[in-house]
């Protein structure tokens, strides 16, 4: 029997929360994730029908090898599971003018050639023939991924609170927290909305998006951000499917456009990463108008035949963005006991099945390669973000 570390209290059931809640049971500790509910939260960034898993990361050999080793676990999971939630449909990453260096497509494609995973450079010929629901004169060059493509966020989410909770995780779906209990330098524990005191050795907050609003301190360097996404039911499937319409980037540094093909839903989603809006995630809003125009210029330019059809859903995925892009995934140098994992900046989904060790190495102080990338920084100022495939505008 693995010997008892201590208590660690998880807030936040997202990908972050419970990918943490269950390395850290399985490490020793006595664990409870809370969460307002309902999990999956339909406005964070871990729910929606599906986020991209690849291994493309432009010129960051750092991201790309941690993705190596989630890409086997990703398919490690399937087979264990009842039914397949990661669909390797591969990934389609093509460029309006020719990849040159220093650009996304470019510098993924190099280091994946480096790398040996085999990406296939792509020409529109070759676009018009394999995968013709695309304007293929739009796009001149790119390449395609065979391994990677998409996972079903939610269902993946609500999956994995199924495990942590047959793993013995105490899953607490209805709490909310009104603060942080705190003696001296040290926290101690959360008050809940409804003036309950959870108190542990260690407090994890992986509450994305609403970061700042428990560490108001952290304002500056944690921000969320609101995203569109949009769904649509092509009345013809044939040119959706995953053979001719994996998912894809459509020169996404210089656009921000992405997508994915249709779902056992009928559905084809459509997003953007971006800037997006700087809102307050607890107060809801429809995406402007101008968002729509854009995306109908973008299906025009794109896939002739999806840019007629209607919107049937629109919604935010809120990010929760550091100042350069990297994850934030470090112990409070103020407050002892305190763990922030946080900072997906719209690209962390797809490191699920190596996030938890991520967060446990923090939480038990244990060295690692990635603990300087996600480390504590408030100071951090770039320029601009670091994410290579983000469009910065």
């Amino acid at each position: 029997m693995t010997q008892r570390k201590g208590t660690s209290l998880v807030v936040g059931g997202g990908m972050f929360g419970v990918t943490a809640s269950r390395e850290l049971q399985a490490r020793g500790w006595q664990v409870t994730l809370v969460d307002p509910g309902p999990i999956p939260h339909p406005l964070a960034a871990s729910t929606d029908i599906s986020k991209i898993v690849r291994l493309a990361y432009g010129s960051d050999e750092t991201y790309t090898e941690l993705m190596e080793e989630a890409m086997e676990t990703w398919r490690e999971w399937n087979r264990g599971w009842p039914e397949p939630l990661f669909h390797e449909t591969g990934v389609l990453m093509l460029t309006r003018s020719p990849m040159a260096p220093g650009s996304f497509e470019y510098e993924s494609f190099r280091v994946l050639e480096e790398r040996r995973r085999r990406p296939l450079r792509l020409t529109p010929a070759d676009l018009r023939k394999r995968f013709p629901g695309w304007k293929a004169q739009s796009y001149v060059d790119g390449f395609f991924q065979s391994e990677g493509g998409y996972a079903e966020s939610g269902r993946v989410v609500a999956r994995l609170v199924e495990l942590a909770s047959a793993e013995r995780v105490s899953v607490r779906p209805d709490v909310s927290v009104a603060g942080l209990l705190e003696e001296g330098n040290r926290v101690t524990g959360i008050q809940t909305s409804r003036g309950e005191r959870l108190l542990a050795d260690q407090i994890i907050l992986a509450v994305g998006a609403w970061t700042s609003k428990l560490l108001p301190h952290l304002a500056g360097s944690l921000t969320p951000s609101a995203h569109p996404i949009y769904h649509f039911r092509p009345p013809s499937k044939r040119l959706y499917t995953q053979q001719l319409f994996p998912v894809f980037t459509a020169d996404i540094s210089a656009t921000g456009w992405y997508g994915f093909p249709i779902n056992r839903d009928g559905i084809v989603k459509i997003s953007n990463h971006g800037t997006g809006h700087k809102l307050d995630p607890d107060i809801p809003r429809q995406a402007p108008a101008d968002d729509e125009t854009a995306l109908r210029r973008f299906l025009d330019e794109t896939f002739p035949t999806l840019a007629p059809v209607p919107i049937v859903e629109k919604r935010w995925c809120f990010y929760c963005d550091t100042r350069d892009e990297h994850f934030w995934i470090d112990r409070d140098p103020q407050r002892e006991g305190l763990i922030v994992a946080a900072g997906d900046s719209g690209h962390a989904f797809k490191f699920a099945p190596v996030m938890g060790r991520l967060i446990a190495d923090a939480v038990e102080d244990v060295p690692s390669p990635w603990r300087q990338k996600f480390r504590w920084r408030p100071d951090a100022n770039p320029p601009r973000g670091e994410e290579e495939a983000r469009h910065h505008g």
